[in-house]
């Protein structure tokens, strides 16, 4: 099995839809594929519960999906900070125990199993604890999903940094291209490949309405994550 726990360059660059793309493209191998998120913010309700969009369309891009409760077992009501809608919520957030979900889906044997975490790297879940602390107790290696725009060179290589600052391997980055028309996005890019030390496994172009997990897979190369899987 292949494990990784996929971050983000911030809130918002297309971590549910760059995971549940390279879902779908290790499905289209032939594989088994589950993506999970242990913690979500944000709910609405959808055929008689309370639901995540991301963690919907993880599930939906499955080839090996769990229940929506083994998908998504920590649920917060309001789309904001996660730290602050626990608060509001009377909810305890604890990252072994989210780490411990995470694990628990990785005991079906897929070939490859994806966490997402909620926001970017450092996002906090309460007055000490983050989302890294999350990504370090499960110590599996990381996937990041850059979102490409000004400013993103210094988001990327700072979160690669504190990714291997705690002890934990880049497996691959994902360029994605989540608004229209980033000014020298070539060029951009080049300077991420030369810098991250990590293999880029797709560069996803702006999609607007047409950005669907199967669109999406089709410029992704999950061959890099697959290579890890164990005997």
């Amino acid at each position: 099995m292949a494990e990784f726990f996929v971050t983000g360059t911030d809130t918002g660059v297309g971590k549910s839809l760059v995971s549940a793309g390279l879902l779908r493209a290790a499905a289209a191998r032939g594989l088994r594929s589950t993506g999970v998120k242990p913690l979500a913010a944000g709910a609405r309700f959808v055929d008689g519960a309370w639901a995540n969009d991301d963690a919907l369309l993880l599930q939906a891009a499955s080839s090996a999906p769990l229940d929506y409760a083994a998908t998504n077992p920590v649920l917060l009501q309001a789309a904001m900070a996660p730290h602050v809608a626990a608060v509001a919520e009377g909810v305890t957030l604890d990252a072994v125990v989210l780490a411990g979900h995470c694990r628990n889906a990785a005991r079906l044997g897929q070939d490859l199993l994806l966490a997402e975490g909620a926001g970017g790297w450092l996002v906090p879940l309460d007055a000490q604890q983050t989302m890294a602390d999350v990504a370090v107790a499960l110590g599996w290696p990381v996937v990041l999903v850059v979102g490409m725009r000004l400013g993103c060179l210094n988001h990327a290589l700072l979160s690669a940094q504190a990714i291997r600052g705690a002890g934990l391997a880049l497996a691959g980055w994902v360029a994605n291209s989540a608004w229209p028309a980033m000014p020298a996005l070539a060029e951009n890019i080049a300077t991420l490949e030369a810098r991250l030390a990590a293999p880029r496994l797709g560069t996803v172009p702006w999609l607007a309405a047409a950005a669907t997990p199967d669109a999406v897979a089709r410029h992704l190369d999950p061959e890099p994550l697959l290579a890890r899987r164990r005997a």
